[in-house]
Formats: structure tokens, sequence, C-alpha cells
């Protein structure tokens, strides 16, 4: 199974959640990064912002937001706002997506 990274280069955050997520992974899985570039490709991708993180299709942290351009927002595990997924949130998502 692939682990794929959406992202928007306009996002400054993706960087810092490849690495997260490289470190979640941890080899279970192959990463595969995908660039979002236009309204066009956000729309057809189903993508709600920057980063979305997906496991056989499905967000790990499913929205409600439209298909866009933006960055995405998260919440910390502590209720903080974040532009990175919480790092235990993201190993738990994965542990249980990738099984």
């Amino acid at each position: 199974m692939e682990v794929e990274l959406l992202f928007w280069r306009g996002c400054p955050s993706y960087p810092a959640v490849l690495e997260q997520l490289r470190a979640a992974v941890d080899g279970r899985a192959e990463i595969v990064e995908r660039e979002i570039a236009s309204e066009e490709d956000a729309i057809a991708a189903g993508f709600p912002g920057s980063p979305t993180i997906r496991v056989g299709g499905r967000d790990l942290f499913p929205t409600d937001d439209p298909p866009a351009l933006t960055c995405r927002v998260y919440r910390l595990a502590d209720g903080r706002f974040s532009p990175t997924p919480d790092p235990g949130e993201l190993r738990a998502a994965l542990d249980r997506a990738l099984g």
C-alpha cells in the first residue's frame, strides 16, 4: 500500500509534513508525493488543502472543506492550531490505515 502526500507549493508546511510522514511510516509503505498546481487539479483530486495525506485514496484527516489551493489547518492534541498534523495522531491514523 502507498501513502500519498498531496501538496501545494504555496504552503510552507510541505517539507515539515514530508519529514514527519517519513518518520511515522518508518518504511512500512511507499510515500508518493503529488503536487497540486492549479485550482483545476485541486477540484479533480478533491484536494481540501495542503498538506493532505491519503492511504488507499482516503484522507487520514477527513474534512468537509471544499477543494482549493489553500493551506490546510490541523488541530494538535493540546488544542492548538497547526499547519501540520499532530505527530501522535498521524502515527495512529497510519497504524490504522496500514494495518
